[in-house]
């Protein structure tokens, strides 16, 4: 599966930790990240992260697009709630957006992202699959 993480600079550290904890369940998979998030997640994991523009310069754009296209099965964006810059928070909107109109499972905090990560391991999101088969037929 390809999975899109991202995080605000407040909750860069948190993916990371995030990241190491589940290493062994994320290293079966295809990593994405913004260009800032995704190099400190490989410096710190050893993870091979492909690695898109960073937020500023057009990465949310690019995971959208990847969204959009079918080539992302899985979202992990840390926010920062206190985040007063509304233009960040336009951006994330925008790919919670796409996530629910593409039916794409999306996490935002911490809990959420665990319980995704282990449904994963679990096989629960293995319907996945079956929507890539769907759009190619």
């Amino acid at each position: 599966m390809n999975i899109a993480i991202m995080a605000h600079d407040k909750r860069k550290e948190l993916m990371v930790q995030f990241c190491t904890a589940y290493k062994s369940i994320l290293s079966k998979h295809n990593i994405y990240a913004t260009a800032t998030t995704g190099r400190l997640v490989a410096d710190h994991t050893g993870l091979p992260v492909t690695l898109l523009l960073s937020h500023k310069q057009g990465g949310h754009q690019q995971i959208n697009a990847r969204i959009v296209y079918n080539e992302i099965d899985l979202v992990i964006m840390f926010t920062n709630p206190d985040a007063i810059d509304p233009w960040d928070g336009q951006q994330m909107l925008e790919t919670i957006r796409f996530c629910d109109k593409h039916n794409v499972p999306v996490a935002t905090g911490l809990a959420s992202a665990e319980m995704l990560i282990l449904g994963l391991q679990r096989g629960d999101l293995d319907w996945r699959e079956m929507v890539h088969t769907r759009r190619l037929i």
